[in-house]
């Protein structure tokens, strides 16, 4: 597994939990909650800080990012796309060809078993290098 390439400062999981305690509402619970849901479906996971404050979690590449907004946490998938949803949890970025996300308002649940079935699937699909063995061949 990779690291992280910052060396300098706080660690990614520290800012993590620096951005969740600045939130201090209802977008710092739950992703809060979603953090620790991805740590419980795969324990091998990498938090990464990247984009100028983007919470990222990785393992043989992205599983997905989590960001805030005033009215939504969003959790985007970075092959949502080549993702089963049978839970249909996805419910952001449905046009787009790779990614998928879900967004989540105030006092809203996910469905945790259905949650950690997606994260469990985005590392089987990048630790199978698929993607990565086809960019490969090209050169």
């Amino acid at each position: 597994m990779k690291k992280s390439l910052a060396t300098e400062g706080p660690s990614a999981s520290k800012l993590i939990s620096q951005r969740i305690a600045e939130l201090g509402d209802w977008r710092g619970g739950t992703l809060s909650r979603m953090r620790k849901l991805i740590h419980e479906a795969d324990p091998d996971v990498l938090e990464e800080w990247k984009w100028m404050g983007t919470p990222v979690w990785s393992h043989d590449g992205i599983i997905c990012t989590g960001e805030s907004y005033k009215k939504v946490v969003k959790l985007t998938f970075a092959k949502g796309a080549s993702l089963k949803d049978p839970a249909r949890l996805f419910n952001s970025s449905l046009e787009g060809n790779v990614r998928r996300a879900i967004d989540i308002h105030e006092g809203e649940e996910v469905d945790e078993s259905a949650f950690k079935a997606l994260v469990r699937q985005a590392v089987a699909l990048n630790s199978s290098g698929k993607s990565k063995r086809s960019k490969k061949a090209k050169s």
